[in-house]
């Protein structure tokens, strides 16, 4: 009977500590697969936002083709003789954008014009691709834009805009984006990933077997469609080679799912490593475009380290319980003293063995924290270096958006150029050299005006880290000014700059301080498009140690919804497409990077008021330094 009873007492005992390192297994799993599920969510954010800057940033351009005259008198009287200037337009265009293609096409769709009038590819002229969803959309007086493959095999994002003769569509302009770019950038994800369009077909991999397949079945009707619309081209679209199950949650477009190691390993071609754990998969949809990004991450370390958890959970239970035996030991020492003696020698041996094994599992535990901090470390130097990418990258599309206000400031002082070089040609013709210098100089000062335009557009566009130094805020304040100069007079704005330059002076980057004025003032601009009253009011007070810039427009202001979630990444006032949400964030943390603070509430008289926080600058006293981030 006490041998029995010994038995059950080894099996209960047995059995607790099973439970107790099932129990730490499974609170580990969950905990590590939420750590990674947060750690590719911010790669998945990174991610797409670098797809739609380099994907979406040519937008706007086929809107714009129909302004060239060239292109308006080639489809009112089409022929060799206004199709050869056209497509010269074009090539230099497309030279210029980087783009894979841009042509246009008339009411049949037959292309015109080209800029690669003489390459196998969606713009041969003379071609005719009535059959493309692009043309038809336009046709019908919309804007429109999704994945296909060209006739030359080569796939691209597609947008198109209808050219109009008044209310009448009398062409199609179309550019083709190449996706070739984004290929590189699947190292930044750090593990397999695909892209999938609106139809479900994956467009871009890591993984090349997972190309051009389909993540759901595909009806005869619908296959049909894409045959005749040939967007992936004669490309059969087998189905995607694995199961992927998922929970899509439409309010903040993302998707998770799971994998396990069974249906990877029923799979004769999965296109994914083993993986003793399974996947973890994510996506996000990317703003305005209809596609969707997954990422499938393994989670063989979550999977391991919770084993590990698992086994130090059954140790230390075993630990518990011998300490229980212990005590019962010495509670038979009093009736055994031999006994017990021998039993204590056995117990503490145990002890000395389990200590050692501890203090070893303690110098791994610490050598892989050791190891932890330093990839902590490495990744906040990454995510730096991805912001001051984000940066520059804003940089880059207010000057794509100022780029009609650089043209018609130039315009003027090329064609007095061209007038007055010509005209000192022929003074020097006729021996009139004191007509020519005269005309020179006239040049030189042109020359000069033309040299003032372009230098603040050169400091702007530079791309550099931060670096605070001593700041004139009232020449920063024209210096951003002066970019919006066409549209202020275009769109009848009066300024009341009350920030004059030499009066103060602040401690930050001129450079980025620009770039948040010019963001504001942009947004002032866009927020007083529809009023009738158009007043941009810049104005200064020093408080203490701070200077603070307001700026305010007489827009409607803000609503109670925009002023809560205004500086939250993707969220944007504007209409759909018209920006990525961004453009605040990133202004607000080059304000905290300066120490100072950027924040929005609605102006007493109307309008809304932004409020930008700099620290000011005083000689006598050390630089400032900016609180760690």
């Amino acid at each position: 009977m006490p041998a029995l009873r010994r038995v059950l007492l080894a099996l209960a005992a047995i059995a607790l500590i099973g439970v107790v390192g099932a129990l730490v297994y499974g609170r580990s799993f969950d905990r590590g697969t939420a750590s990674l599920k947060a750690a590719s969510n911010g790669r998945l954010d990174l991610f797409a936002s670098v797809v739609e800057g380099r994907v979406r940033r040519l937008e706007p351009v086929p809107a714009t083709i129909q302004l060239n005259p060239v292109v308006v008198r080639l489809l009112q009287d089409p022929g060799v003789a206004q199709a050869r200037p056209a497509s010269d337009y074009l090539t230099r265009l497309n030279a210029h954008l980087g783009s894979e293609a841009v042509f246009v096409l008339d009411v049949r769709g037959t292309v015109l014009a080209s800029s690669n009038a003489r390459l196998p590819d969606d713009s041969r002229l003379g071609e005719d691709v009535a059959f493309r969803p692009y043309y038809l959309e336009a046709l019908a007086g919309r804007a429109t834009r999704h994945f296909a493959i060209g006739t030359g095999g080569r796939p691209g994002y597609f947008v198109s805009h209808p050219i109009y003769d008044g209310s009448r569509v009398m062409g199609v302009a179309v550019i083709k984006i190449g996706l070739a770019a984004l290929e590189q950038t699947w190292g930044m994800l750090g593990a397999p990933a695909l892209v999938a369009d609106a139809n479900q077909v994956v467009i871009l991999s890591s993984q090349a077997p997972w190309r051009y397949t389909t993540m759901v079945p595909l009806t005869p009707d619908r296959r049909v469609d894409l045959h005749l619309t040939r967007i992936y081209g004669a490309l059969h679209l087998p189905q995607f080679p694995l199961r992927v199950p998922l929970s899509v949650d439409e309010e903040r477009q993302e998707a998770k799912g799971f994998i396990s190691a069974g249906d990877i390993a029923r799979q004769p071609d999965p296109g994914l490593p083993p993986s003793p754990a399974g996947y973890l998969v994510l996506g996000r949809s990317l703003d305005g475009m209809d596609w969707r990004v997954l990422i499938f991450t393994s989670l063989a370390s979550v999977h391991q380290q919770a084993l590990l958890d698992g086994v130090g959970g059954a140790v230390a239970a075993a630990f518990l319980l011998l300490l229980l035996l212990y005590g019962s030991q010495r509670r038979r020492i009093e009736r055994q003293k031999i006994v017990a003696k021998q039993l204590l020698e056995k117990i503490n041996a145990e002890l000395e063995l389990e200590v050692g094994r501890r203090t070893q599992e303690l110098t791994d535990t610490n050598a892989q924290l050791r190891r932890e901090v330093a990839e902590r470390e490495q990744t906040e130097k990454t995510l730096r270096s991805a912001q001051d990418e984000l940066v520059h990258a804003g940089k880059m599309a207010v000057l794509g958006q100022l780029a009609a206000s650089i043209t018609h400031e130039l315009t003027q002082p090329l064609g007095a150029i061209r007038t007055l070089s010509g005209n000192a040609a022929e003074f020097l013709r006729r021996g009139n050299a004191g007509q020519a210098q005269e005309n020179l100089s006239i040049m030189s000062r042109l020359v000069e005006q033309m040299a003032r335009i372009i230098e603040p557009l050169k400091s702007f566009s530079r791309k550099s880290v931060a670096s605070p130094e001593p700041t004139d805020p009232g020449r920063v304040v024209e210096q951003a000014l002066f970019l919006f100069q066409l549209r202020l007079r275009q769109d009848k704005v009066s300024i009341d700059n009350r920030c004059p330059p030499g009066r103060w002076t602040v401690w930050c980057d001129a450079n980025r301080l620009e770039q948040v004025l010019i963001n504001l003032f942009g947004n002032a601009l866009d927020a007083m498009r529809e009023s009738p009253e158009r007043r941009l009011t810049i104005d200064a007070a020093p408080d203490t140690d701070w200077l603070v810039v307001h700026v305010q427009d007489s827009g409607k202001g803000l609503s109670e919804t925009d002023l809560a979630h205004l500086f939250q990444p993707f969220y944007t006032t504007k209409a759909s497409g018209a920006g990525l949400g961004l453009g605040l964030v990133i202004c607000q943390d080059i304000a905290a990077e300066f120490g100072g603070s950027l924040q929005a509430r609605n102006a007493a008289g109307g309008g809304a008021v932004f409020s930008l926080t700099i620290p000011l600058w005083h000689p006598a006293a050390p630089a400032p330094t900016p609180p760690s981030p």
